[in-house]
């Protein structure tokens, strides 16, 4: 008779690592010592927040940027070991200008808060300075405060008073690595309702801000009122968690604190459905060579290994948010990839994957002709020529004018 399989080692159709008779604890337990072992047991982890979640949400198809996030690598040391050091950050001053004007905003217990927040969204009578609770959120460790949280949130709703949570600890599971977010505050109106609360140093100029800041705000303040609607999801009944986000700015060129509300219904439609699309962490770092490690202090060849043996999805959008960007824009313009031309340009590319198919295309060597792609290539480049041999050549402008006509381009 033969031999009947051990129980660890029957085949699941999870889809996952965990094999039958792996209790749930221990797959975990051996996931997060993988994930320990690719960072450097020594190191801390680099805690995911709203921010990193609003750019890998962005960029799911990124393989290299979720597992470094998910095994919390100091992207930024990285980029420096690997040497193409991240060019961007917040400066020392506005961090200190920040800090400063969000006291002013929560200042007797966020009184002022809470009177832009009745004005811009209402949800119930108007707050008295001083009745309105504000509990402490203190606790050990995370996931202690993350509890401390979603007890406060259960006790706030259906009080019929105002409750303001400063500074609460939100989980988000990502990739199946859990995230623990901070939110600047976290409002629960008389109406049982509960509001995202996003203070920012940028001016509020005339009732508008900087369009770019704004939205960069309503994609981290997404994060956030997902991480909020899966602990209102935990509640029978679920309160209503709102999808327009406060946005607190200082008024005009003063320290003046004035707020807008702001839809982040696409933001979060946006955000749920690409981290979902996201890999779990554990089965990238499976497919890793025995021994890889992002250990910052390893050398910088073994670490440009390691780094490249993670696919990743370079955009031009990464260099405003990725601290390996630098490094992961050279190496696509290394290898011709049509991704560091933009994600439109890729798009409309179609199976041409590469600089030099593009340009193989466009001379007539390689392609289907009836390929929509290729035939644009070869007209485009059929514009060029005549547009460079018709430089000086009288007739050479009303040539390339009917040539544009032709293809249905605005003529200037």
């Amino acid at each position: 008779m033969p031999a009947q399989p051990r129980q660890d080692d029957r085949p699941t159709s999870r889809g996952t690592a965990l094999r039958v008779g792996v209790s749930p604890a221990r797959a975990k337990s051996r996931a997060w010592g993988r994930l320990t072992e690719l960072r450097g047991a020594d190191l801390p982890a680099r805690p995911l927040d709203a921010r990193a979640l609003a750019a890998l949400a962005a960029n799911p198809g990124c393989r290299r940027r979720a597992l470094l996030d998910g095994a919390g690598v100091d992207k930024t040391a990285l980029a420096e070991s690997l040497g193409s050091p991240s060019g961007f950050g917040q400066s020392q001053f506005a961090f200190m200008r920040g800090n400063a004007f969000e006291a002013k905003v929560k200042a007797d217990g966020g009184a002022e808060l809470l009177r832009l927040t009745h004005g811009t969204l209402g949800g119930g009578p108007e707050p008295v300075p001083g009745e309105a609770a504000v509990p402490d959120l203190s606790a050990a460790g995370p996931e202690g405060r993350a509890a401390r949280t979603a007890l406060a949130l259960r006790e706030a709703t259906g009080t019929g008073g105002w409750t303001l949570l400063d500074h609460p600890m939100l989980a988000l599971d990502v990739a199946g690595t859990p995230a623990f977010l901070e939110p600047d505050a976290v409002v629960v109106h008389p109406d049982g309702g509960w509001t995202v609360v996003e203070i920012k140093s940028f001016p509020m100029i005339d009732g508008s801000a900087d369009a770019a800041k704004v939205g960069g705000a309503a994609r981290q303040s997404a994060v956030y009122a997902l991480a909020l609607e899966q602990v209102a999801a935990r509640m029978d009944p679920a309160p209503p968690v709102r999808h327009h986000v406060l946005l607190v700015c200082p008024k005009d060129f003063s320290n003046l604190p004035t707020a807008s509300a702001v839809d982040v219904r696409k933001q979060l439609s946006v955000t749920r459905r690409q981290l979902a699309r996201l890999t779990r962490v554990e089965d990238i770092a499976a497919e890793l060579p025995e021994g890889t490690t992002f250990d910052v202090r390893r050398p910088a060849a073994e670490l440009t290994a390691a780094v490249e043996s993670v696919p990743a999805t370079y955009a031009p959008e990464c260099l405003a948010a990725c601290e390996l960007a630098f490094h992961c824009r050279a190496r696509a313009r290394q290898e011709g990839e049509v991704t560091s031309l933009g994600r439109a340009i890729r798009g409309e590319l179609g199976g041409l994957t590469s600089i030099g198919d593009v340009l193989a295309a466009a001379r007539g060597e390689t392609g289907d002709p009836d390929d929509p792609a290729v035939a644009t290539l070869r007209r485009a480049a059929g514009l060029r020529r005549e547009a460079l041999a018709g430089v000086g050549t009288p007739g050479s402008e009303a040539t390339l004018h009917d040539a544009l006509a032709e293809e249905g381009q605005p003529c200037r």
